[in-house]
């Protein structure tokens, strides 16, 4: 984890030794925190690991620098290093996803989908996503989203097999005729069919915009097909699946240099001031660092290897609920995620949630299609594997952890639908025993 050794002690070894002396109740919250990790079975879609070497890279003396502007137009001095680590983020991002573009400065996804819709589109203009219901994203057009209140957003939704219906989407673009066509979701645990989707968006005349944040590892290790030379423009998140920081990218490939059908100017050149100075100031140095880290991991051959299995503990996963009685929606997945229907067995989402997670079990409540009733109320429980598949759990492992929830979902006692004690204690036992069995890499003492 040394980034500069002092004397024969590294940098962060003392910076962790000055948090303990001089804020000891802070350091004992982050010390928990630690211990919660590598003791709860993290069986989320939305979150990966990062390895050490990362999140030293984030907590570097980096994170003391401003800057605003790209390598060599900067609007501050002293950044000779930072646009070194840029750059070399940079070219890390495009060898990982085989782009011809990548700005790193975006903060998150969300912040570079409103980027790219904002150089885009214009107030008013018609905006095309997945329904929020359906497995889209808060920044693909919902109405409690700034793009849903500034565009004219327009949703296709799911067939009744539970698959993305290209009809319906070609249909709406070309009534609609949007600006934008969004091909991404955050809980839709099948594969998108880029090259449809570019060829309704050429007939629509409109740009296609590919958000690959919660896929993004398996695209770059090559168990789903890259959109990259498919949408005009491309979004990530570095966290959810790249073992990366908070923090997002915007990616381009073949029409990089391309206006896209309104003209204008090229991509690359729209994009980059899209970021700065349109939607964000400062960037985020230490950050920019920690992502050029993890995409050097994602470049290795064992990344490779891990997103084989993520995507294999998730079919193992989904196969096993079903098989233990759980409506499992689309039938199984294609990617990390599995998706259940609670409600078909009276329980909702957010009491699974509860219950998975005093046992030390960690799912997320999720919103189905055709849910009904408040946002907050859902039918629907989203499971992960990117984490379980990080600690080297495999097929075995994820038969043991759908035994796990399912004793778990199944001992709920009304009123209030509460784990009895002892069974909680006791799924407890197994969950510490197995995270024992596979310690979080390079997180032990």
């Amino acid at each position: 984890m040394s980034i500069t050794a002092v004397g024969s002690t590294s940098f962060t070894a003392l910076a962790a030794e000055a948090l303990a002396d001089e804020d000891p109740e802070l350091n004992a919250l982050l010390d928990a925190e630690l211990a919660g990790q590598r003791d709860t079975l993290a069986m989320v879609a939305y979150a990966s690991l990062a390895a050490p070497s990362v999140l030293a890279c984030g907590a570097s003396a980096l994170a003391n620098l401003t800057a605003e502007g790209y390598p060599g137009q900067r609007y501050h001095p002293g950044c000779e290093r930072l646009d070194a680590v840029e750059e070399l983020a940079v070219s890390r991002a495009k060898a990982a996803f085989g782009a011809r573009y990548a700005n790193v400065q975006p903060h998150s996804c969300s912040s570079a989908n409103l980027a790219v819709l904002f150089s885009l589109l214009d107030p008013g203009d018609t905006l095309l996503g997945l329904d929020l219901d359906s497995g889209g994203h808060l920044t693909h057009g919902s109405p409690a989203s700034v793009t849903g209140r500034y565009f004219n957003a327009v949703a296709y939704g799911l067939g009744p097999d539970g698959l993305i219906d290209h009809d319906q989407v070609r249909d709406l673009a070309l009534r609609h005729r949007p600006k934008v066509i969004v091909a991404g979701a955050s809980a839709y645990p099948r594969a998108f069919d880029y090259p449809a989707f570019r060829a309704i968006a050429d007939e629509a005349g409109a740009y296609l915009l590919a958000d690959i944040s919660h896929i993004a590892g398996l695209v770059a290790g090559g168990v789903l097909p890259s959109p990259i030379d498919h949408a005009h423009v491309t979004t990530t998140s570095t966290y959810k699946q790249l073992g990366g920081p908070r923090g997002g990218l915007i990616l381009s490939g073949a029409e990089h240099l391309s206006s896209g059908p309104s003209g204008g100017l090229p991509l690359a050149r729209r994009l980059d001031r899209a970021v700065f100075p349109a939607s964000q100031g400062t960037l985020h140095p230490a950050g920019i660092a920690a992502k050029a880290r993890a995409l050097a991991l994602v470049a290795a051959p064992e990344f490779r290897e891990l997103a084989a299995r993520i995507a294999l503990d998730a079919r193992e996963l989904a196969a096993a609920l079903a098989g233990l009685g759980w409506r499992v929606l689309t039938g199984g997945t294609e990617t990390h995620m599995v998706l259940l229907d609670t409600a078909a067995r009276g329980l909702p989402g957010g009491a699974a949630e509860r219950a998975l997670e005093s046992a030390g079990i960690l799912a997320n409540r999720n919103r189905i299609p055709r849910d009904a009733g408040h946002p907050g109320r859902t039918s629907g429980l989203r499971f992960g594997t990117n984490v379980l598949a990080q600690r080297g759990m495999g097929p075995a492992e994820m038969r043991h952890c759908a035994v796990l929830a399912d004793r778990v979902l199944n001992s709920l006692e009304a009123p209030g639908l509460v784990l009895p004690a002892g069974l909680r204690r006791s799924v407890r036992h197994e969950v510490a025993a197995l995270c024992t069995r596979f310690p979080v890499p390079g997180y032990s003492a």
